[in-house]
């Protein structure tokens, strides 16, 4: 990823110079259990560890190397009995390739998962702040974009609060099906090296073996680990447009902190624009755009193809960068997020009660109306009302008025049957049911 969206720790695992370390910590540990084994001399393991653990791998000559041999693991492989010596024929005995890029993906797969788990806790824990904040800040919640009946901004935050605390979950789950290790030589089947050496590498790089791989570490696993970070753009983007839609001029119920200094247009000074959360929005997009390929990467041919390298090799370090900056990003949008209580109300106003209209309904069904009669009552009222604000952009016709003034709705509700249904207050005496849900005892 280009370093606009980048943060330099996830950026760092994916370096060059990371990589190649990793690849000598896989080939020094399986040292370490080929020695123990008697398959190599123990002399030789250490010589290994001493000369290459302190070395500083020149990623200049291995791509050097890498342009003659067309080779990657081989490139480096030269480039490591440069620094060790004549011990190094004693490395990568009996391995393949595969077996040193599987295990290096999923441990930077695993490191980079670690810090998206962070980076989760520090998004939770600001939505859950703004959730308590504004627990009982009231505003009309909207289907089809249309105002519907009256919730709390608090609610909002808890829903999202919820959602990312599922894609957290999620996450720790993809971190545990990816964390595996494939020290199986040629096609998986350990005839040139013990499965004991397996064992050993993944225990000393934080991994589990793997119970059966081919040439490759079965690719189920990738499809089902970028499919959730998938799931969790998703759930950013899913707040991006929220806010988005918050922030229109006609609604402006909350807008992203505009800095002093900031420029919203180049062209027009007055302008705030939601452009963190547009930009969430995009950066989605192309976390997303790694899951199908990722899927396509499941059916290799027989015991391993490359079809998956070239694949991977974007869309572990674009997904993991893009989605760690996109996670941090939306923490700062929520975490400084401008939230107006009175324009939620002035709002929700604008239709002059109409969002009661249910409570109506089942009032007069409740009453003796049948269902039917019930609904041509409420809505002939409400389309009054409705229509008014069409013509005139304000209410100038009271839902309340016109159903005190309604002869046929009087006849099974009285004056003060009617204003009672009028309480918003109604509308949210289960808030405290549903943050208790969602947060516990908070």
């Amino acid at each position: 990823m280009i370093p606009r969206y980048s943060r330099p720790d996830m950026v760092a695992i994916w370096s060059p110079e990371s990589k190649f370390r990793i690849w000598f910590e896989i080939e020094a540990h399986a040292c370490d259990a080929l020695a123990e084994l008697g398959v190599i001399p123990k002399e030789a393991a250490k010589t290994i560890w001493d000369k290459g653990g302190p070395a500083t791998f020149d990623i200049d000559r291995i791509d050097e190397i890498e342009r003659e041999t067309k080779h990657d693991v081989i490139a480096f492989l030269t480039h490591l009995a440069e620094i060790v010596g004549p011990d190094a024929r004693f490395v990568h005995q009996g391995m393949t390739s595969s077996d040193v890029l599987d295990t290096c993906f999923n441990v930077q797969l695993v490191r980079a998962t670690d810090i998206l788990l962070a980076d989760m806790d520090a998004l939770l824990a600001a939505i859950k702040r703004r959730a308590f904040e504004h627990k009982d800040t009231v505003t009309i919640g909207r289907s089809h974009g249309i105002h519907a009946e009256p919730v709390t901004f608090g609610l909002k935050m808890a829903e999202a609060y919820a959602e990312f605390d599922r894609c957290r979950t999620r996450l720790r789950n993809a971190r545990e099906e990816i964390a595996t290790c494939a020290i199986s030589g040629a096609v998986g089947t350990f005839a040139n090296i013990d499965p004991r050496v397996e064992e050993h590498v993944a225990k000393a790089m934080g991994l589990t073996a793997e119970p059966v791989s081919t040439q490759v570490i079965p690719r189920d696993r990738h499809a089902m680990y970028f499919a959730t970070l998938g799931v969790i753009a998703s759930s950013i983007e899913r707040v991006a447009v929220e806010i988005r839609h918050l922030q229109r001029t006609e609604v402006l119920e909350a807008e992203e902190y505009f800095s002093p200094g900031q420029k919203g247009s180049s062209a027009m000074p007055h302008k705030r624009n939601p452009v963190l959360t547009e930009n969430l929005t995009g950066l989605s997009r192309l976390v997303r755009m790694a899951v199908t390929p990722a899927m396509e990467n499941v059916a290799l041919w027989h015991e391993r193809d490359i079809s998956h390298s070239s694949v991977e090799r974007m869309i572990g370090p674009d997904t993991t960068v893009t989605l760690d900056f996109a996670l941090a990003r939306l923490t700062g949008v929520i975490d400084k997020l401008l939230v107006y209580p009175e324009r939620m109300i002035g709002n929700m106003d604008r239709l002059g009660g109409l969002v009661h209209s249910q409570r109506i309904l089942l009032a007069l069904t409740q009453a003796g109306c049948s269902r039917e009669d019930a609904y041509r009552l409420v809505q002939r009222n409400a389309m009054k009302v409705w229509e008014s604000y069409q013509v005139s952009g304000s209410s100038d016709v009271d839902f309340q008025s016109e159903l005190l003034n309604d002869a046929d709705v009087r006849k099974y509700l009285s004056e003060d049957d009617i204003r009672d249904r009028f309480d918003l207050g109604y509308h949210t005496k289960n808030v405290d049911v549903i943050f208790k849900r969602v947060f516990g005892e908070s």
